[in-house]
């Protein structure tokens, strides 16, 4: 069997063509399941639907990690005997495609309003079918086992019906309404956005203090024009702020000062004049202001500013909006229309230094609204616009949460999620855009009432008219991707086999930053919309990291490195998965250190090259092959001890696992099945059977049976972590060995090994999860094989320090007190692992501590290694004492070092570091002491 496996493990042989024979089996379907016989039609289920990724470009690393975890979870659940269902798709991404597009066009010389709507559009689909068909080839390169065939994107026919079905319920609710309110506005984009789309930038500005001139007895007015140099000319009482935002001050209606700042008490209810436009602007008094900013009085922008807007509606203020789309100044802007926002700013600072109206510029750190899709600065705007009134459909969804109906990991992400939603404000869900769902609402132009429906009106609701015209406006994408855990399902479709036995879901997995964006939303319209959370769970995996802790980001010189396409072309996807399942912990982020990459690609190797060696051992027609394996252990089937304590570990290891799945540490429990498979199974147990198996006279078949037993089993539990892999090895395993019953079930006295498949299965993805077998847990072979390998690791210490060459075999005596019989059985085995000379083991009860030997302390039991057997005494005398001469050398430097001018000059820090250098000398010091007073 041995010729089924290459001489080592390379990817590029196995994943491409396990990937298509999966598919094309319909392995990923849940009917297939069914179909085989492996669950009942009407058995349980789980569910979990793909974050439709944005169709604006190739996968990221944060997608890897998603399609690991989300596969992970699949595979799992998969093998535990559900009907499972992983539906993939993709986003519309209405802003990000739209952008994408415009700036492809851009190169053409092109703006979408030089195409019209309907050819832009075209151009969108375009790029659109060719980017998902990239991610869905990119999803399969990472091996996830979703079902193709239900595949869905947020513009499909059926998903548009859903959004259309979702507003107009709301609507009709009164929950969706149209206001003209202060939004978020992209310049870039042209469009409104939502509070979570706005990104604050932390960047160094500048404050200007500007002031205004108060109408008194002695001032009634400007007396020149502006920018003349005598504006203000006498001009005796004024009103000084600071701003930000010069370019805004000629939207101001008011200045405001805090009613209790005695700097300014006197100046309430009185007149200025603002600047430019000769706009007469009460002074007021409001609590909000903080009289610690700048001077204590602010300007107020209510088209401009949120703050600025609420003051403005309390005093009844007006609230002219200057800038246009683009954020260029309009015509209310005086003489500065047509002005870009930022040129404006600098030529009106630059009027108001003229006039002798700027008193001073400071320097200011603060944090500057960003568009997320396009890192425009985002400016406040009055714009009427589509709303949704979310306050009770967050109740709703908090409900949930305390209730238990949906459970969120890590639990302390709950209290993040109550503060934003008991603090949420309407959603804005209408968008400037052309790509996207557009707002089901038709404005009649005779009775200029509205009529919101699923399906395109021909006439007016409320006059029959057929004078109608349809909202220019499309959804927030975010309002789709809501509906995605029921609308992927079918609905709003009645009785939708998919709806009907997937839905609710079983888990939401993502990353916590998209906590708001979208798990909220999510709950939110699906309780609204069917009356039920939409899943169980909520599981938040943290953001990805270089190894230097940076965010991977485009910009980064050699982002190259973290395409997840390339590291799969150097490691192969079982390493990145497995790399990346097992650096992380919910909710926290990970550092993505390519060195541990390379140490999953070499634990790849190493199953690899286990699995050679034990199908190598276990020939077509000799002992221990499929056929006669069975026959074999029933004729004579002794446990040795290295046996019993492997099926104890793998046991141990089986009921460990499960726990950390269902506790959702993932991480945990691919770092034990790691070590168990390296550290124990590899290092430790098959060492151990070749004594069997390379002695002629002994007997094969037991050792042979175990390790294909642990080798199968083992594969199961890693194949979520990496399948490709697993598969590609577990399909050169003997049928019965897949099957479960190669020790023979009861022919051992224990019981069966494991519960496993009760029919054959064609793939490892659908085996069974291993299951427990408490009858061999066996804590006496543990705590034996524990003491035999703490005593094999202290004779091999022993011997690196000796610099015993690795194959020479050594004597050793060894007083063993109650476990002196237990080793005596096992020296062959200790023969083997420690390479001990047979001929010169002695294992006594006690013994007397022989003259120059090397000791190894293990408990009650103490070896001796006799120095004159290891090393020529007198030649590592010499040696170690010049070790030791160099050592005292360099223990006087640093002690000198410590006791001048240095302890008080150099860096605390390097103090530090030379004193914990002087500690590791010592120790090294005593180590060569003792060691060269045992040689004398």
């Amino acid at each position: 069997m041995s010729d089924e496996l290459s001489r080592t493990y390379n990817p590029e042989e196995h994943e491409e063509r396990l990937y298509r024979w999966w598919e094309e089996q319909g392995y990923f379907r849940p009917e297939k399941q069914v179909e085989l016989g492996l669950v009942p039609e009407d058995g349980p289920c789980w569910c979990i639907t793909m974050p439709p990724p944005n169709v604006t470009g190739v996968l990221h690393l944060g997608h890897a990690m998603t399609a690991a975890v989300e596969d992970l979870m699949t595979r799992y659940y998969r093998m535990k005997g559900y009907q499972t269902l992983y539906l993939p798709g993709a986003d519309h991404a209405g802003i990000a495609t739209q952008n994408v597009v415009e700036r492809e066009l851009r190169k053409e010389g092109l703006t979408r309003r030089d195409l019209g709507r309907e050819k832009f559009v075209e151009r969108c689909w375009a790029w659109a079918r060719k980017s998902l068909k990239r991610i869905t080839e990119q999803h399969k390169r990472l091996g996830v086992s979703c079902d193709w065939t239900r595949e869905r994107f947020t513009l499909d026919e059926d998903l548009s019906d859903a959004v259309r079905t979702a507003f107009v319920r709301l609507y009709k609710k009164g929950l969706i309404y149209r206001g003209a309110y202060l939004v978020n506005w992209c310049p870039r984009c042209e469009s409104a956005v939502s509070d979570l789309e706005v990104i604050p930038e932390e960047r160094s500005g500048r404050l200007w203090y500007i002031r205004y001139p108060i109408v008194g007895d002695g001032w009634d007015g400007p007396r020149g024009e502006w920018g003349s140099g005598t504006w203000a000319a006498g001009a005796t009482e004024f009103i000084e702020m600071a701003t930000t935002r010069p370019e805004t001050i000629l939207g101001d209606t008011a200045v405001a000062v805090h009613p209790d700042d005695p700097r300014w008490q006197h100046v309430v209810g009185k007149t200025a004049v603002l600047p430019a436009i000769n706009r007469r602007i009460p002074i007021v008094g409001d609590e909000v202001v903080d009289p610690e900013f700048g001077t204590g009085a602010v300007k107020v922008t209510p088209a401009h500013d949120p703050t600025d807007n609420e003051i403005g509606i309390r005093h009844g203020l007006e609230a002219p909006n200057v800038m246009t789309d683009t954020a260029h100044m309009n015509e209310l802007a005086g003489p500065y229309a047509g002005q870009d926002r930022f040129e404006c700013r600098r030529n009106i600072v630059a009027d108001f230094e003229k006039e002798g109206l700027l008193t001073r510029v400071e320097p200011y750190f603060h944090a500057v609204g960003t568009c997320q899709r396009c890192e425009t600065d985002i400016e406040p705007r009055i714009s009427t616009q589509w709303f949704v009134n979310v306050k009770p459909l967050a109740e709703a969804a908090m409900d949930a949460v305390r209730s238990g109906a949906t459970v969120i990991v890590p639990d302390r992400e709950e209290q993040r999620f109550y503060h934003w939603m008991e603090n949420i404000r309407p959603w804005c869900i209408s968008r400037q855009l052309w790509w996207g769902h557009r707002i089901p609402v038709w404005y009649c132009d005779d009775c200029g009432r509205q009529t919101c429906t699923v399906t395109d009106p021909t006439s007016c609701a409320h006059c029959g008219s057929a004078n109608i015209h349809q909202d220019e406006d499309l959804l927030d994408t975010w309002f789709s991707s809501g509906l995605w855990p029921f609308s992927t399902l079918g609905w709003p479709a009645r009785h939708a086999p998919d709806f009907e036995r997937f839905y609710p879901t079983d888990v939401r997995e993502t990353a916590y930053d998209i906590l708001f964006f979208w798990v909220a939303r999510e709950m939110m319209l699906g309780i609204e919309m069917t009356g039920h959370t939409p899943y169980a769970t909520v599981y938040l995996h943290g953001l990805v990291r270089n190894e230097e802790g940076r965010k991977i980001s485009k910009s980064m010189e050699n982002i190259d490195e973290y395409d997840p396409l390339n590291i799969i072309e150097r490691y192969g996807s079982d390493a990145l998965r497995y790399t990346l399942l097992t650096s992380s912990t919910p909710g926290l982020d990970m550092n993505l250190d390519l060195r541990r990459l390379e140490g999953a690609r070499n634990f790849t190797n190493k199953i690899w090259q286990a699995a050679r060696f034990v199908l190598m051992n276990v020939s077509e027609d000799g002992p221990g092959s499929g056929s006669n394996l069975r026959s074999e252990i029933k004729a004579k089937a002794r446990l040795e001890l290295p046996d019993r304590w492997i099926l104890s570990r793998l046991n141990d290891l089986i009921q460990n696992v499960e726990r950390l799945f269902e506790a959702y540490q993932y991480g945990e429990a691919g770092r034990q099945i790691h070590d168990f498979l390296w550290g124990e199974y590899c290092d430790w147990y098959i060492e151990a059977c070749k004594v069997r198996l390379y002695d002629e006279e002994e007997d094969k078949a037991v050792p042979r049976a175990v390790l294909l037993h642990v080798l199968e089993t083992a594969l199961r539990l890693l194949h979520p972590f990496m399948p490709f892999l697993t598969e590609a090895i577990w399909q050169a395993l003997p049928e019965e060995v897949k099957e479960g019953d190669v020790l023979g079930g009861q022919s051992l006295g224990l019981g069966t090994v494991s519960q496993k498949d009760s029919s054959k299965c064609e793939s490892l993805m659908l085996a069974r999860w291993p299951e427990l077998n408490t009858a061999l847990l066996d804590t006496q072979a543990e705590e034996q094989m524990e003491l035999m390998m703490a005593l094999v690791r202290g004779i091999r210490n022993r011997r690196a320090e000796y610099n015993v060459t690795p194959g020479r075999r050594i004597p050793t005596l060894i007083a063993a007190g109650d476990a002196a019989r237990l080793l005596d059985e096992q020296r062959a085995v200790l023969c083997s692992l420690a390479k001990l000379d047979p001929q010169r083991l002695v294992i006594e009860t006690a013994l007397e501590p022989p003259a120059q030997a090397a000791t190894v302390v293990v408990g009650d039991v103490v070896g001796y290694l006799p120095l004159a057997g290891l090393v020529d005494l007198e030649a590592e005398r010499e040696r170690l004492a010049k070790e030791l001469a160099e050592v005292d050398e360099r223990i006087a430097r640093s002690q000198n070092l410590l006791a001048g001018e240095f302890a008080q000059k150099a860096p605390p820090r390097v103090v530090q570091r030379e004193r914990d250098k002087l500690t590791d000398l010592q120790t090294e010091r005593s180590r060569l002491k003792e060691r060269l007073a045992a040689l004398r």
